[in-house]
């Protein structure tokens, strides 16, 4: 194992790797790089540098493309290992180009904690990382941001009638598999802003495994109401179109968990924050846990009516901006902040 470490002095280290508190290692820390072995998982290297297994989404979402499966990193991979973060000490970026009257409109909703929330620091992660994007691009332009908690009325009538000219964060359907999706019909994605990982989380003690797609055939999940389920029935699955696996779907993610600890599904299928933040506010977590295996990776998008007279200039300004700011430190730097502030809040 090949591991490459900028530090400002020895201590740093050794303050990284015992797992020492965040506050204290990131008063002196830079970032490593890692060179992954054989057999190693993000799991395996989140210990190694954080003292804990459950940091290893700060790794995770600190290599956008670089582990849709964290479980199978090809061995050679070099991986950028941030500094923990301190979430208290949060200070969000300024946004010189985000004004009233601005020549490119966006619209985005709250209650969506970390990505996007009035009350989180920066409004959330997915808002702060498009504001700095919109600087990143070749050609800046001001923007606005206006905030609509229905999500319901984004897609329809917002930005299919052009009130606004784009939308942010949406999940993209495999719109290769099923191009008469309804936002595959209607609408243009940008690349991802991030990537999610979707995890199964089971009772302790659970005999559920998931290592290979047949292990839920027979099996009930449960995923709340209105959220998306094409990636239980792609083309690869089909497990609701063909009756494999059952589908729960209550209100809220607390009911599906407590549906979970009533025995009546043996599963819940939510993306990592979502699960973790509901396992928390329930009081769960010495009780529910995820199972190492992802059940698949999503990417969360801005979104373009196809219809929008100016949607190939402004598709390219969001994927040239996300681009530049990948291949700088300042994507990282901006997604460790608000894991840093998860992390302390969930903790």
């Amino acid at each position: 194992m090949e591991r490459t470490i900028k530090t400002l002095t020895g201590a740093v280290l050794v303050a990284g790797m015992l797992g020492f508190g965040a506050g204290a290692a990131q008063a002196q820390c830079a970032a490593a790089s890692h060179t992954v072995a054989a057999g190693e998982t993000v799991f395996t290297i989140s210990e190694l540098y954080y003292g804990e297994i459950e940091q290893w989404s700060l790794i995770f979402y600190s290599n956008p493309g670089a582990l849709s499966n964290p479980l199978e990193i090809p061995e050679g991979t070099l991986l950028t290992i941030p500094c923990p973060v301190d979430g208290g000490a949060f200070v969000a970026d300024a946004t010189p180009l985000q004004v009233e009257n601005a020549e490119m409109k966006l619209v985005t909703g709250g209650n969506y904690a970390p990505f996007t929330d009035r009350a989180w620091p920066g409004q959330g992660m997915i808002t702060e990382l498009i504001n700095a994007a919109m600087e990143a691009t070749p050609n800046p332009v001001t923007y606005s941001v206006t905030w609509e908690d229905d999500w319901s009325r984004h897609l329809f009538p917002m930005l299919d009638s052009k009130e606004f000219d784009m939308g942010f964060p949406w999940f993209r359907p495999d719109c290769e598999a099923t191009p008469n999706h309804e936002r595959c019909v209607n609408f243009h994605f940008s690349e991802p802003i991030v990537e999610l990982l979707g995890l199964l989380f089971v009772q302790n003690g659970s005999p559920l495994t998931f290592e290979q797609d047949s292990d839920l055939h027979g099996k009930t999940l449960c995923r709340p109401a209105g959220y998306f389920t094409f990636d239980l029935d792609g083309p690869d699955r089909q497990w609701l179109q063909r009756g494999l696996v059952s589908l729960t779907q209550p209100a809220t993610p607390a009911d599906c968990f407590n549906l979970l600890m009533a025995g009546e599904v043996d599963a819940v299928a939510l993306n990592e924050f979502t699960g973790w933040t509901t396992l928390t506010d329930l009081n769960l977590r010495d009780k529910v846990a995820p199972l190492p295996n992802p059940l698949g990776v999503q990417g969360l998008h801005v979104i373009i009516s196809k219809r929008h007279w100016r949607g190939t200039t402004h598709l390219y300004r969001i994927n040239a901006g996300l681009a530049a700011l990948k291949s700088s430190a300042r994507y990282d730097e901006i997604v460790s902040r608000h894991l840093g502030v998860f992390w302390d809040r969930v903790n």
